[in-house]
């Protein structure tokens, strides 16, 4: 326990986080003009009808009214009901989770799959040819935008080639592979462009290490002394960016899923945002905080294992 013990504060930082975020969140999407109600019921709705509606929401009260109420129905564990789709939170979240989660994991399986042996190849072959066209692939993936790579994937293997669905999340596990490699690529592309440059430069730190050295003096194997000393070490910096960029990635699933129309949590943020549906907003809003530092606290916790020098 003595080396994981500095990680269990992590899930007590969780709480000034979502007081913080849920104030943010709530005032300012209250601050954006337009009424949810009106914007729902159309203009020629009676004045009448959008007074009953406002009642029953809430929304006709004072703002740190209904901030109380909001936070005493999330102790609660009511998230409140969707005034455009007349359902209780939590139900619609529940429905929409699988999809997001899917891609998510799907994106980082593939993210690491393309960095890892790219990261490699660049490092042992420092400074020729192969090392400096996978120096230039990363440096042009940090400068494409998202949806326009997942457009440019569309219009190559969706339209071009027709090897893969244009959206969907499909009903099986084989489908959801199927339908969610694009949008999965997307996002993969994108953060392995970041994380191969910080795992080739923590490569060739690595190599030039004085353990490193001192193992090669021994005789040991090039192989072995890759595999056990110099992949290990190097992983643990590129393993921290994956998880400051976790963050970026929830984010991206906004893009990606409404490219895509893949029926998932970023989708839904889109939706919610246009139609003034601030429960749901906020409610997603608070999920993608929770996401973010858990993932960070599971980051943390395979650094201290990867890591022996920390102990405290």
């Amino acid at each position: 326990m003595g080396r994981y013990g500095f990680v269990l504060h992590r899930p007590l930082q969780l709480i000034p986080v979502l007081i913080g975020i849920s104030l943010i969140s709530f005032f300012l999407l209250h601050a954006v003009p337009g009424d949810p109600i009106r914007t729902l019921l159309g203009e020629r709705t009676s004045p009448e009808v959008v007074a009953s509606l406002r009642a029953r929401y809430g929304l006709d009260q004072p703002l740190l009214v209904q901030y109380f109420y909001y936070v005493r129905n999330l102790l609660g564990g009511d998230l409140g009901e969707s005034i455009v789709y007349k359902v209780p939170i939590s139900d619609l979240l529940a429905r929409r989770t699988q999809a997001t989660g899917f891609l998510l994991v799907y994106s980082t399986v593939l993210s690491i799959l393309v960095t890892l042996p790219l990261a490699v190849v660049a490092a042992l072959y420092r400074g020729r040819l192969p090392d400096q066209i996978i120096r230039g692939f990363s440096t042009f993936g940090l400068g494409f935008p998202t949806f326009w790579l997942g457009l440019m994937l569309i219009i190559v293997f969706s339209v071009g080639f027709g090897w893969f669905p244009v959206g969907g999340y499909g009903n099986s596990f084989i489908e959801h592979l199927h339908h969610l490699f694009l949008p999965s690529l997307t996002i993969a592309l994108a953060l392995s462009a970041i994380l191969i440059r910080t795992m080739r430069a923590s490569l060739l730190q690595t190599l030039g290490a004085d353990f490193v050295m001192a193992a090669r003096a021994k005789g040991l194997s090039p192989r072995w002394i890759f595999n056990r000393h110099v992949l290990r070490n190097s992983l643990i910096p590129a393993i921290n960016l994956l998880g400051v960029n976790i963050g970026w990635m929830i984010g991206g699933t906004v893009v990606v899923e409404t490219v895509f129309s893949i029926p998932g949590l970023g989708q839904l943020m889109v939706k919610s945002i246009f139609s003034r549906d601030y429960q749901v907003v906020q409610s997603l809003t608070l999920v993608f905080a929770c996401a973010t530092v858990f993932v960070s606290f599971v980051v943390d916790v395979i650094t201290v294992a990867l890591d022996p020098r920390i102990s405290q």
